[in-house]
């Protein structure tokens, strides 16, 4: 996924088209060796609340690479952070 990443906005580029989306948080796993990014475009999903998406990233110079998140063990693990979060508001 084609990205800006600068740690307070992500600038993606979805099928040519620009989409500006704002970093929430970022944590790190040992388990993975990954960093995480969660980011939203603040969109309204059907549930009524704000999407929220999360990709791995690695550091590429003065770029950040987004990476999608397809492994269902990094997936759950991911579910349970976006839950802790979610029960600390």
């Amino acid at each position: 996924m084609k990205s800006n990443f600068d740690k307070q906005k992500i600038q993606l580029d979805k099928d040519g088209t620009i989409v500006d989306c704002d970093v929430l948080f970022t944590f790190d796993c040992e388990d993975t060796m990954k960093s995480y990014v969660g980011y939203t475009d603040h969109t309204i999903g059907s549930n009524g609340r704000k999407n929220i998406y999360v990709s791995a990233y690695r550091p590429f110079g003065e770029k950040m690479e987004l990476e999608n998140i397809t492994d269902k063990r990094e997936l759950r693990m991911i579910n349970d952070v976006l839950e802790q979060i979610d029960n600390e508001k």
